[in-house]
């Protein structure tokens, strides 16, 4: 198998769709010589910051000398970016050597009459394969979807099921109660594991306890209010916690506080199962740690923000963060969204701050919201919207719009899936305005 036969594979399940249920990620795991009973996990669950708190944790373990792997859903930039080990995607050799027999694996089981395992359990166990051969210490596992009936819960030998901000999402699958969703998140906890979790709401927090009283783990909060002296900043952000002071994340965001207290206290519980982390390499690790899209600086002259705020309660936290950070600054919106996010709510607590919004398509075919759809949608709230042909003409009309505004920002959010090319494509922008500005100084 070459990369392209490997790229034309994972296309042909794309259609499979995503199926709950851990019988057909067992049988393939079984089918592999269950590889991921040796490996060692911090699972994590939420519907907000499980990709934030995951790159805290791993670069932390990282830095402290472990050698971590990562899994990670959706990728932004490249498909390889779900496979890492070190903060290093798998190589191209290396997804076709592990991806080879899964797939002779899934073939078997359909000849066998067994339902052929989705592309997201395909993945999984090809995860699972390159962790173990690349002998990972350490395996920090983000759930796809929920918990319980994720792919990823087919592992048994979780050190830490970590949980991120839960609210609602995916309700049509979840459960249309708080209660519900945090309760199918919950099936990540494994007996006499550690559970550590934000402050959540009330309801969600008595499932998360009654469910590590069940399964006789060890409950930790990562309390916000706990962390003290906090200082904000679009490049900077410190604060302390427990014994910790002057800590320091380069993250920006008012919620990736919350993210890196989680880390933190799941940091020290790992402690406790003899992964010792020095207090100078947890202090590089939080600052050394990345996520794309995750309110993520992209270009500077103007302010450039992406970030995958795609539900209700992500884009409450990012209209926060930018009233925060830009208070009576010219915004300039671009956003894309798909037909089975909440769209109309994710519009409605964030309009009000944009003097524009620019609309685009996702590249999910089958998902996507058209351009045309999302900017009927906003002219219910809004006067100034724009459906842009394509993320190209999207960026080159929002820089159009920033003039000559010095303090404009331009935030684009939504589906992670088109962001990765927004990206690439202010990113090269960027590079040939430095160029070009590099010359005439010399000039």
């Amino acid at each position: 198998m070459n990369y392209r036969e490997a790229m034309q594979y994972v296309e042909e399940l794309r259609p499979l769709g995503s199926v709950m249920g851990l019988d057909t990620m067992r049988r393939l795991c079984a089918e592999l010589g269950d590889p991921q009973e040796q490996l060692k996990f911090v699972h994590i669950a939420g519907t907000n910051g499980k990709g934030s708190t995951l790159a805290y944790i791993s670069t932390i373990m990282q830095e402290a000398g472990y050698r971590v792997g990562r899994y990670i859903s959706p990728a932004v930039r490249e498909y390889r970016e779900r496979f890492q080990v070190n903060g290093r995607e798998i190589t191209q050799a290396g997804l076709c050597k592990y991806l080879e027999p899964v797939k002779a694996a899934a073939a078997r089981m359909a000849a066998e009459g067994f339902a052929h395992p989705t592309l997201f359990e395909v993945e999984t166990a090809v995860a699972f394969l390159y962790f173990l051969d690349k002998e990972c210490d350490l395996v920090v596992l983000e759930t796809g979807l929920g918990g319980a009936l994720d792919a990823t819960n087919v592992v048994n030998t979780t050190l830490a099921a970590v949980f991120a901000s839960i609210s609602m999402d995916h309700m049509d699958i979840l459960g249309e109660s708080l209660e519900e969703i945090a309760l199918a998140k919950a099936g990540i906890i494994k007996n006499k594991c550690y559970v550590i979790s934000v402050k959540q709401s009330q309801e969600v927090m008595k499932v998360l306890r009654q469910s590590a009283l069940i399964k006789k783990g060890k409950f930790l909060t990562a309390d916000l209010s706990r962390a003290k002296h906090i200082r904000y900043g679009v490049t900077k952000q410190s604060f302390d916690y427990d014994k910790y002071k002057d800590l320091e994340i380069s993250m920006p965001g008012q919620f990736q506080i919350e993210n890196a207290v989680l880390a933190v206290e799941t940091v020290m519980a790992l402690a406790r199962c003899g992964f010792q982390v020095p207090e100078e390499k947890l202090r590089q690790g939080l600052y050394h740690a990345k996520w794309p899209g995750r309110f993520e600086v992209i270009a500077k002259r103007p302010l450039f923000i992406a970030d995958g705020a795609h539900n209700e309660d992500a884009a409450k936290k990012l209209a926060e963060s930018i009233r925060f950070y830009f208070t009576n600054r010219k915004i300039i919106y671009i956003m894309g969204m798909l037909q089975d996010k909440e769209y109309d709510k994710v519009i409605r607590h964030t309009f009000e701050l944009a003097s524009h919004i620019i609309t685009v398509t996702p590249p999910i075919k089958e998902r996507a919201l058209s351009a045309l759809e999302l900017a009927q949608a906003a002219r219910e709230y809004h006067r100034a919207v724009t459906a842009a042909d394509s993320v190209q003409e999207a960026v080159e009309i929002a820089y159009l719009l920033t003039g000559k505004d010095k303090d404009a920002v331009i935030v684009a959010f939504g589906s992670l899936s088109y962001l990765g090319e927004l990206m690439d494509i202010v990113g090269h922008r960027d590079t040939i305005r430095r160029d070009t500005h590099g010359r005439s100084d010399k000039n």
